[in-house]
């Protein structure tokens, strides 16, 4: 002990604190670390700024609040989605942001694009379907065999060709039909008529 008794001189800092302000280490005479708890909780990121690596800023959080990583923003709980494997009990990220990492994880796990090259696709197509050509182009279309992506579309023409199964001589017989090709009856005798095979 240096000073008054019941307290410690921190080496880095060159205060004196109470014994609760270090931590045991039993090594050392005293039991007690030689820098106080915030000048150790200080030394990581010393040594990252002393690699040249970027630190984040402590930010002061009131109390039933949380400061999101990706937006900078500081929220109260009631924007954060409950995590109960987390240590405060919340998740890493806001709703907003988790939301958009979520997507963006999409596309790029499921087709193997990034939001910002759907957004090209869409504007190359003119913000509209490939296949009607009038409503917004939202859904992205891809070949089920391949995975590649073919092209943006609106749900009603995505969902059309899922329902076809992708398969291009069921959607010309459907465009047949639709265009009255192929199921117009013929007349084979009075009252009775054939459909063609």
């Amino acid at each position: 002990m240096d000073g008054i008794e019941g307290t410690k001189r921190c080496s880095r800092c060159k205060t004196y604190r109470s014994r609760a302000g270090f931590a045991s280490n039993r090594a050392m005479k005293d039991g007690l670390q030689a820098y106080c708890r915030a000048c150790q909780a200080e030394q990581p990121r010393v040594r990252e700024l002393a690699k040249g690596r970027t630190v984040r800023q402590k930010v002061a959080v009131p109390s039933g609040h949380k400061r999101c990583p990706q937006c900078g923003e500081i929220k109260p709980h009631s924007e954060w989605e409950p995590n109960k494997t987390s240590s405060d009990g919340w998740s890493s990220y806001c709703r907003i942001c988790s939301a958009q990492r979520n997507r963006a994880s999409y596309f790029k796990r499921k087709y193997g694009i990034t939001e910002a090259e759907r957004d090209d696709m869409i504007a190359a197509q003119g913000g509209t379907c490939l296949l009607c050509r009038t409503a917004p182009a939202e859904h992205v279309d891809h070949d089920h065999q391949t995975g590649k992506v073919r092209g943006v579309l609106c749900f009603s023409c995505n969902a059309a060709l899922g329902q076809f199964k992708d398969r291009p001589d069921v959607i010309r017989r459907a465009a047949a039909y639709v265009e009255g090709n192929l199921w117009k009856p013929t007349i084979a005798a009075q009252g009775v008529y054939r459909q063609p095979s």
